[in-house]
């Protein structure tokens, strides 16, 4: 062997002690967080990256349908640390699968109509709320307009708009208006999946949708604002108003549910099979934080409303 041979050895030999004997530099611990396709942009832009820096945690969120991610986790199809809920409809698919014992409100928010700016219907919309404007529930009967919304079989949204929609009937005394509106329960011209509902909005491919206000705020785009009476918003409202509208859906497993209407609350859970369960309690307890609220509320998310569920 030449000397440059051995001297290639000796360096390679050197180079692998080296590696050897380094410290490893072990990865952050990963917190997965699931949670109502709708938060995707306060999850993904803003309270996932924060209490990530924060933590020192590597931030993994998955937003779908409520009802939708709710049985994907209660089936252990996917595993996550959190789940993040709008209504208490899906945490309580979580609890009869025994994997929660308390979620807590961390934000509320209402039912509003968006639209899209460019629409040939943006102008009527717009002016819906004013003086001599044409009453929005006119506007979105108009031949011609498209209207999108989320499929009530997965997803809390959908079921919701059929609510404020059978409210706004009644509210102001317009027979079959839900139906005028919506057409059927699953009416597959207006069903799109949550997440890619606001999506289509801002591509043009409907002119209005429904919409939670903080969703609509992230997202950039004008809406119409709904009386309390119709947009679900308030706690106070449930029992002498609210809960006089209801409407059957036939379920994934053929089951026909009769569905209430419940205030629009934000409710957070830690699964029992977090694979990270003490980060999962930080990031709940962070969401509840006057940093976590802050960030809530630029994004146009309400305060808390209502009590934990479940709480012993």
């Amino acid at each position: 062997m030449t000397a440059l041979s051995r001297l290639k050895v000796f360096a390679a030999a050197a180079a692998l002690m080296s590696m050897l004997a380094a410290p490893r530099v072990e990865a952050d611990p990963v917190l997965r967080v699931t949670y109502a396709g709708s938060m995707g942009v306060v999850m993904d832009h803003a309270l996932g990256p924060a209490f990530a820096e924060e933590a020192h945690v590597r931030y993994e969120g998955q937003g779908e349908g409520a009802y939708g991610m709710a049985r994907l986790l209660a089936s252990k199809k996917i595993v996550a640390d959190v789940f993040v809920s709008i209504t208490p409809g899906p945490m309580q698919i979580l609890k009869d699968a025994n994997l929660i014992d308390r979620a807590v409100p961390v934000a509320s928010t209402s039912m509003v109509i968006a639209f899209n700016p460019k629409s040939r219907f943006a102008a009527q919309l717009a002016a819906s709320g004013k003086p001599g404007g044409t009453p929005w529930w006119q506007v979105l009967q108009t031949p011609g307009l498209r209207f999108g919304r989320t499929d009530p079989q997965s997803d809390p949204q959908g079921q919701n708009i059929i609510f404020s929609l059978m409210l706004a009937q009644k509210y102001y005394n317009q027979p079959d208006l839900e139906k005028k509106i919506l057409g059927d329960t699953l009416n597959p011209q207006q069903v799109f999946a949550e997440g890619g509902l606001l999506t289509r909005l801002e591509a043009g491919q409907v002119d209005a949708s429904s919409g939670y206000e903080s969703a609509v705020i992230s997202a950039k785009l004008p809406y119409v604002e709904l009386p309390d009476e119709i947009n679900l918003s308030n706690p106070a409202d449930a029992s002498n108003w609210y809960d006089t509208v209801s409407f059957d859906l036939t379920d994934p497993s053929g089951k026909v549910r009769t569905l209430h209407p419940e205030p629009l609350v934000f409710y957070a859970a830690v699964l029992k099979n977090a694979p990270n369960p003490q980060a999962a309690a930080r990031f709940v307890d962070y969401m509840l934080s006057p940093q976590g609220q802050a960030l809530f509320r630029q994004r146009g998310y309400g305060v808390p409303k209502g009590d934990p569920l479940y709480d012993k």
